[in-house]
């Protein structure tokens, strides 16, 4: 039996996308679901053309019900892939599946994490620190932001001419060279 994954993604949707075509007729592993707490996100337009269910929650549910547990445990879900979502995951999520909800971050943690590092604040911070590396991590995750066991890191150089944009650019490239690859490896 395949192997199945959740994606929770809140916007774009380009790392998502990453891991709908790696898994997409894999042999031993499939996306079953893409979850969103935000109706607008071109991420759920990327599971639809993948043929890939979506659903979209708000904060109550997500927060004060275990509404998202139970779609998941429904799904026979094995593993949740955090993908540019932005809520703290709540603690019944976290002890419903144990070590089974990973995420991916800009930066080389612990450097660059916490409540309000994403996105272009992380690219903005390590472009204001002259940092002449950055990266991504690829962490497990509980419920703190951005504190999880680490699985993996990559590292890219940065120069000084690099703009927060340029950072941004390289980071994006980690991740979509990398994500996929090792929830792959999680697995097999």
């Amino acid at each position: 039996m395949k192997k199945r994954i959740a994606i929770f993604a809140s916007g774009s949707g380009t790392n998502a996308e990453e891991i709908l075509k790696k898994f997409h007729h894999h042999p031993a592993i499939e996306v079953v679901v893409l979850l969103s707490n935000n109706p607008s996100a071109f991420a759920l337009k990327r599971a639809e053309k993948f043929e890939v269910e979506t659903s979209v929650f708000d904060k109550q549910t997500f927060k004060n019900t275990d509404q998202i547990v139970s779609l998941l445990q429904d799904k026979k879900v094995d593993l949740l892939v955090l993908a540019g979502f932005m809520w703290l995951i709540p603690k019944n999520l976290v002890n419903a599946f144990p070590n089974k909800i990973i995420n991916i971050h800009p930066a080389l943690l612990p450097k660059y994490g916490g409540k309000g590092m994403y996105g272009m604040h992380v690219h903005n911070a390590i472009k204001e620190n002259k940092e002449t590396e950055t990266g991504i991590t690829i962490h497990y995750v509980n419920e703190h932001y951005d504190e999880g066991q680490i699985i993996f890191q990559a590292k890219c150089n940065l120069s000084p001419s690099d703009a927060p944009e340029d950072i941004a650019n390289k980071v994006h490239q980690l991740e979509h060279a990398h994500y996929p690859e090792i929830i792959e490896g999680l697995f097999l």
